[in-house]
């Protein structure tokens, strides 16, 4: 078995699926949320784009400390910029995933908060959690669409709206 390998298939296959889902984003609605309490769809769907770099991310330092990071979150409005800034993340994820080893996954890598952990993985746990973040992310992005009248792409087969796969 190769982690390795089943990283690079599995974040291929969930571009291409994003991709889809990018393709028909409504940029009228960047401002709907479904609930007070739920991201607006513009939020959403930029976080969604931003996962996608996390692999590479994660292979490359040994943790991501909120307070501390010179990272902010980006507004994606636009279907093009949300495109763009998947296609460049999957690219970064994909060669960081090229150029790693079984070896790369066994170190420890956290997320923090001034310091305080937040969470703490193996670097083969956290990229797991940040592909299962992309799944869940993408299936709330399904629901701000549905309800919306947006139809929806398949994601690992047919959906009401489109029936192949």
């Amino acid at each position: 078995m190769d982690p390795l390998k089943q990283f690079r298939d599995e974040l291929k296959a969930e571009y291409q699926t994003t991709k889809k889902f990018f393709e028909i984003y409504p940029e009228d609605k960047n401002e709907y949320s479904p609930h007070p309490k739920s991201m607006k769809m513009a939020h959403l769907a930029t976080h969604i784009a931003e996962i996608f770099g996390w692999a590479g991310f994660m292979l490359n330092s040994s943790e991501l400390d909120f307070a501390k990071s010179s990272l902010r979150p980006k507004l994606l409005t636009t279907r093009e910029d949300l495109l763009k800034v998947l296609e460049d993340n999957y690219k970064s994820s994909k060669e960081a995933l090229e150029k790693a080893t079984e070896k790369d996954l066994e170190p420890s890598w956290s997320l923090k908060n001034d310091g305080q952990t937040l969470s703490s993985w193996t670097k083969y746990g956290a990229i797991r959690h940040s592909l299962s973040q992309i799944t869940h992310h993408r299936a709330q992005l399904g629901v701000y669409y549905r309800l919306n009248d947006i139809q929806l792409p398949g994601s690992y087969g047919p959906t009401a709206d489109l029936q192949s796969f």
